[in-house]
């Protein structure tokens, strides 16, 4: 008799018992089943990840996760008699004329269905897809639209869109499957959670509700495209099914993974591992035995982070973060990461009792309350009973970037956490610890101004210019204890670590400059300067994209960039890049077309180094120095004005805008940017075309000249008619344009 592998033990160990014998389907056959004749599959939208966990979970399509990684926009499984498809977005079910979206669809109501001769298909609320289904051969019609899923009886397989199911249709629809039924079900996860904020995807969401036991799962995340409009249909993907990925790993001293196969399957047990419920039966039990794994233990750090093909750690620590979010602040505990990053807080830092805090509900965002709190310790928040059912929330921790998915990690990938405050009296904590921040939503202004009260937290630096006694500051505040200290104006708020901020002397000069950075900003944008809430801007040892990166807040990495942002001499200088991401933040998307979401954003770096920081008129950059900006534009004349080209170069754009600045200086652009936010909605421009159409006119206009030489011979296309509307005006080219 032969002995079971020593993988399959513990295997069948964590499972928790020997299975039944029992045929299997054959899940590489159902596959090319479903992807027969499908080759590109378009993308509606944004798709999210649909997650596929289950034994006979398979993912059928893949986008891009990472540089190395891919997660199922679209899988399917087996679901005890039954079948279901899942696809990441809900607009697939009527993309069907996209790629080879209208064959998966078809193939998936057959397959689903049982792959009979004639399917009969139910379709809720989509006369289009019934027509699709219809030309496809199957037998398809509309489900009734009330009590439709009590109304199942008689149908092959359905094809239901998850955002429109209620909580009466879960029980009947899971049934359904159950007993022998097909599924096609369609949803946004990411969609669905932005717009229920402080909802849980996985337990909240109808759809997940009825998919709970069917091993898909709709998750969080936006898997990018594999070509230009949507996925490529290719080999099979067994490592983005959590299950296999398991087995794999699980299985990696006996029959090693190539370094790729490692990042892959640790990326899929990642998502597994944040999309499940706690309550989950069917997988998150048998990731138990994984933490005795040698190397398992391993946390990240700036000088040690974990990479993707650590996929034994990365699950780990995935694990450790996914309880602690379920765990109640008042038991938990500091996370050994967190000396590292944000940073211990001294033993001996007094906790502080009862402060009082003054909140103006009139301004919507984060409050700075000049306190932290300790890792894993609680602290103890009061507010007025009529402020507790208000969505009022205290955070700790100013970083919110999500690392997941990223190839590295230098830090855990979460570290902020935010309790909403339901009742007068609460506890929060975080086992990061973090500063600690009351949130306003837009909502409760009416509350006006009122108080908060919090006990156990230390003190950290804060400066308010206006507010802070510079003495006080240099005698006593900047020396308090806590590791992060933040310098704040009505208009602008830096979060810093303490020790950057021991030796700063003048904090009002700093501030005042950064408060004259904002005030132009506004002045360019024409919005008033005194703002409905501060940007914020937050340094952090690893950030989610770039080196900057705009929002709320904006943040950049740990590095030479925080001290610049603390000297006033250094600030006067310029700085491109926190200039660039403040941009970000006021550009419009009716004057920002494809190709210059990276280019008018800098036209709030040229005019704050121009106006504040008193550099030359069109500089603040290298790649914005004469004669590169000469060289440039001479060899886009001379390969001909591409247009594809111009969107692909940000600065090449960019000179295109500056010269505007140069023939017409920045009034014109103030006039226009006030026009277009005084547009009614039935005026703003509904496509690219319309954009590239409205801001050459409006400029034109504002500017008294003809600006459309000037765009055919950048190669900006415009419209005839648009061109035509200005022809009566002066026709304008720059006086130094390059000769050909």
């Amino acid at each position: 008799m032969k002995l079971p592998s020593p993988v399959a033990v513990l295997l069948l160990a964590v499972a928790g018992s020997l299975p039944a014998v029992e045929s299997k389907p054959d899940l590489e056959t159902d596959r090319k089943l479903l992807l027969a004749g499908v080759q590109k599959l378009a993308a509606p939208g944004a798709p999210g990840a649909v997650c596929a966990f289950g034994p006979q979970a398979f993912a059928l399509v893949g986008g891009k996760e990472g540089k190395s990684a891919l997660l199922p926009v679209v899988a399917a499984t087996h679901w005890e008699k039954g079948r279901v498809v899942a696809f990441g977005h809900d607009g697939y079910l009527g993309a069907f004329a996209e790629a080879d979206t209208g064959r998966l669809l078809a193939n998936a109501a057959k397959w689903a269905g049982g792959a009979s001769a004639k399917v009969k298909v139910g379709v809720l609320k989509n006369a289009p897809l019934v027509a699709h289904l219809k030309g496809a051969g199957l037998d398809a019609e509309a489900l009734p639209d009330a009590d439709w899923s009590g109304k199942l009886r008689g149908f092959d397989a359905v094809a239901i869109n998850a955002h429109a199911l209620g909580e009466r249709d879960v029980e009947p629809l899971a049934k359904f499957v159950r007993a022998g039924g097909g599924l096609i079900i369609a949803a946004t996860g990411w969609g669905w959670s932005s717009t229920h904020p402080g909802r849980n995807l996985a337990t909240d969401f109808p759809g997940n509700q009825v998919l709970a036991a069917s091993g898909v799962f709709f998750a969080e995340g936006t898997p990018d495209p594999t070509f230009t409009r949507g996925y490529e249909v290719g080999a099979a993907l067994p490592l983005l099914a959590a299950a296999a990925a398991l087995d794999a790993v699980l299985a990696n001293g006996t029959t090693p993974l190539a370094p790729a196969q490692l990042t892959q399957a640790g990326v899929t047990l990642s998502q597994a591992l944040r999309s499940l419920p706690a309550t989950d039966t069917i997988f998150l039990p048998r990731l138990a035995a994984l933490r005795s794994t040698p190397g398992a233990a391993q946390l990240p750090s700036a000088a040690t982070p974990l990479k993707a093909s650590d996929a034994l750690a990365r699950l780990t620590l995935t694990q450790e973060l996914e309880s602690l979010k379920r765990t109640k602040p008042e038991q938990l505990r500091a996370h050994p990461a967190a000396d590292t990053f944000p940073g211990a807080v001294p033993k001996n830092a007094p906790r502080l009792a009862a402060q009082k805090l003054a909140i103006d509900a009139r301004i919507p965002g984060w409050h700075s309350t000049g306190l932290y709190a300790a890792p894993g310790e609680p602290i103890r928040v009061q507010v007025p009973p009529q402020a507790a059912d208000k969505k009022l929330a205290i955070r700790i921790g100013c970083h919110t970037d999500a690392l997941w998915h990223l190839e590295e990690w230098k830090r855990p990938p979460e570290i902020s956490r935010r309790e909403v405050i339901t009742a007068a009296q609460s506890v929060a904590a975080n086992p990061f610890g973090g500063l600690i921040y009351v949130e306003v939503p837009e909502s409760a202004a009416a509350l006006g101004a009122f108080e908060v009260t919090i006990a156990g937290a230390v003190a950290a630096p804060r400066f308010v210019l206006g507010k802070t006694s510079v003495t006080d500051w240099k005698t006593r505040l900047r020396n308090l204890p806590a590791p992060w200290a933040e310098l704040e104006t009505g208009k602008i708020i830096l979060s810093v670590p303490s020790e950057k901020i021991r030796q700063l002397d003048d904090p009002d000069a700093l501030l005042a400059f950064w408060d004259r950075v904002l005030d132009a900003d506004a002045d360019l944008a024409a919005i008033p300067r005194d703002r409905a809430r501060p940007e914020r801007i937050v340094p952090d040892v690893q950030i989610s994209a770039g080196y900057m990166h705009s929002g709320y807040p904006i943040m950049t990495w740990l590095d030479k960039a925080v001290e610049h942002s603390l000297s006033t001499a250094l600030m006067k200088t310029g700085s491109w890049g926190h200039f660039h991401e403040l941009g970000h933040n006021h550009q419009v998307a009716d004057w920002t077309f494809d190709g210059t979401t990276e280019v008018t954003c800098n036209l709030f770096s040229l005019y704050v180094s121009e106006t504040v920081c008193g550099l030359p008129p069109g500089s603040g950059h290298d790649a914005m120095k004469s004669d590169v900006v000469a060289a440039r534009l001479q060899k886009h004349l001379e390969t001909r004005a591409v247009f594809e080209r111009w969107k692909a170069d940000p600065f090449l754009a960019l000179t295109m805008y500056d010269q505007l600045r140069a023939g017409f200086g920045w009034e014109p652009f103030k006039k226009v940017f006030a026009e277009y936010r005084a547009l009614p909605k039935d005026q703003r421009p509904k496509n690219d075309d319309e954009k590239r159409d409205q801001w050459m006119v409006r400029f034109s206009r504002a500017a008294g000249k003809n600006l459309g030489p000037f765009f055919v011979a950048w190669g900006v296309p415009t419209s005839d008619t648009a061109r035509a509307s200005i022809a009566p005006l002066p026709a304008w080219m720059p006086a130094d344009w390059p000769r050909r």
